[in-house]
């Protein structure tokens, strides 16, 4: 532990620190999807019909907007959130089928301090338990980390968002508490898990993702062979 001059416990230094720069409308592409900026003239459509392959609507349960009955109505939805900057929408293309199947963004984003938070995470049920959601999860973890250069990104969701906690966790997110009463949406209250990857942890979180998507780590089935987390906690080999 460090000492300043009085004798107080002080955190490290960060010589040679600046702020980094915003998310921007890049594209990120992977080997089964890329993420590029939402454009809901191009997007809209495609993502409305996505969601509605679903059996129900209880993905949207946690979720600010939507439920979105027509795609008229989510199209107004898109092309408000296109227009910001903060949260910077991103909506996920899947490459075997050419079309949007899913949505997230990087929020809360503090470039002085070099944290930010990935949030509006809507996947459809095109991607559900399939490795592009995996996939699109480290393409912006990725980005933040190596090409923006951050040193904190947060996941943060209802704290009885059992799927949300129980994903974050599987994608090496660290727990970190529950900030009670943090807010009012859809007329209730949210307490809000709060859980982060800091950048001291990325080689290992990033290890894990590239050893868990490797064409290897699937049978003729597409089953894992092994978790995300096994892979994770396992040392790397030498070079």
């Amino acid at each position: 532990m460090r000492r300043n001059e009085f004798d107080q416990p002080v955190g490290d230094p960060l010589p040679g620190w600046s702020p980094r720069p915003r998310p921007a409308a890049v594209t990120l592409k992977g080997d089964r999807c890329r993420l590029e900026p939402l454009d809901p003239e191009r997007h809209a459509a495609e993502l409305h019909a996505a969601y509605r392959s679903g059996a129900d609507e209880r993905d949207w349960t946690y979720m600010y907007a939507g439920p979105f009955e027509s795609a008229a109505e989510y199209y107004r939805y898109a092309e408000a959130a296109a227009a910001g900057t903060d949260p910077r929408h991103y909506a996920v293309i899947d490459l075997a089928a050419g079309t949007a199947v899913g949505t997230l963004s990087l929020m809360r984003q503090d470039p002085e301090h070099g944290v930010v938070e990935i949030g509006n995470v809507m996947f459809s049920p095109l991607m559900k338990r399939r490795p592009i959601s995996t996939e699109a999860q480290y393409l912006a973890m990725r980005y933040v980390f190596e090409d923006l250069g951050y040193r904190r990104y947060e996941w943060k969701c209802d704290s009885l968002n059992g799927p949300s906690r129980t994903t974050a966790e599987r994608l090496g997110f660290t727990f970190e508490g529950i900030f009670r009463q943090a807010l009012v949406y859809k007329g209730r209250n949210r307490d809000t898990a709060w859980f982060s990857v800091t950048d001291g942890e990325w080689p290992a979180v990033r290890r894990g993702f590239e050893a868990w998507l490797a064409p290897e780590n699937f049978d003729d089935r597409a089953r894992q062979r092994h978790s995300l987390a096994d892979l994770r906690a396992a040392r790397p080999t030498a070079p």
